[in-house]
């Protein structure tokens, strides 16, 4: 579990080193080639060096171990994590709109053709990030990362419709304008819905939401084989961070000893966590058949 929490971690430098350099750069490039659709893109990209730096304080105090205060450990600060990032797109999103129409109500000069290359180049990085933060989230089961992947998404999607207005402008020439700003208005739009997106499963996992059938098929699959386990009844499955906790019932023989029965709880919970890594601790309730 220490290696998904150092690869997560990694990933999390990667994304803010990425997202400081593509800021930066699309900043220099609105600025001088008069868009405001790569403005807006840099905002987000500065928001998203923020929510990244954000994931990995959350990633490193989701890996400290369970206490006397934190019995279940530290990882639900993951999907609290979750929610900050959310905020930073939800104010993203609301910056680059009201910006937009501003500008949209403010003549100025068609943008510079050369911000189309950049754009380009911006997308393909972007898309690039994107699949590989989401590849680490799914290995790592980090719902920050998960997050943090979406942004990169959002990112994308945002360059994206900034290059379709800067084409609309360059190609139809006066009165276009302000093509540029309609696009960056409209990529507002797609990043409160990926903020969404992002919202949902989180707020499922803080909630205990029931979520992991999946799982829950492996886990009553891991059970089954060890011998003594007759049948399985409830089973409900918490995520904190990167693991899960595990509440089962599974059925004995009635006529064994208190002794045979525990025993075999502990078999159960053994041949779990080494079935499924990901799970950090397994409660057993024996019932009698």
């Amino acid at each position: 579990m220490n290696e998904k929490i150092n690869e997560a971690i990694k990933t999390s430098y990667l994304s803010i080193a990425g997202n400081g350099l593509l800021a930066v750069g699309k900043f220099l490039a609105g600025f001088f080639g008069n868009s405001y659709a790569l403005i807006a893109d840099a905002i987000e990209s500065t928001a998203d060096v923020f929510s990244s730096f954000l994931v990995l304080v959350g990633l490193r105090y989701a890996s400290k171990p369970a206490d006397d205060n934190h019995p279940y450990g530290h990882g639900r600060v993951e999907p609290l994590i979750t929610f900050a990032v959310v905020g930073f797109l939800i104010v993203s999103a609301t910056v680059i709109a009201y910006e937009s129409i501003e500008n949209i109500r403010t003549p100025h000069e068609v943008p510079e053709s050369y911000t189309l290359i950049v754009l380009a180049v911006i997308i393909a990085i972007k898309e690039i990030f994107y699949r590989f933060v989401s590849r680490k989230s799914d290995e790592t089961n980090s719902s920050s990362l998960k997050a943090d992947a979406w942004h990169h998404r959002s990112d994308a999607i945002t360059s994206l419709t900034a290059f379709i207005g800067i084409s609309i402008a360059l190609i139809m020439g006066d009165g276009y304008e302000s093509a540029d700003d309609w696009a960056a208005l409209v990529a507002s739009g797609f990043i409160l819905f990926n903020a969404y997106l992002i919202l949902r499963p989180a707020l499922g996992e803080i909630m205990d939401e029931h979520m992991y059938d999946d799982l829950i098929e492996d886990i009553r699959k891991s059970a089954y084989s060890v011998k003594g386990v007759l049948d399985t009844e409830k089973c409900f499955v918490r995520k904190t961070g990167m693991t899960f906790h595990v509440d089962l019932h599974v059925k004995v023989d009635g006529n064994m000893s208190v002794k045979e029965g525990h025993d075999i709880a502990h078999k159960v919970k053994d041949q779990m966590q080494e079935d499924i890594p990901e799970i950090a601790d397994v409660l057993i309730h024996v019932e009698p058949v």
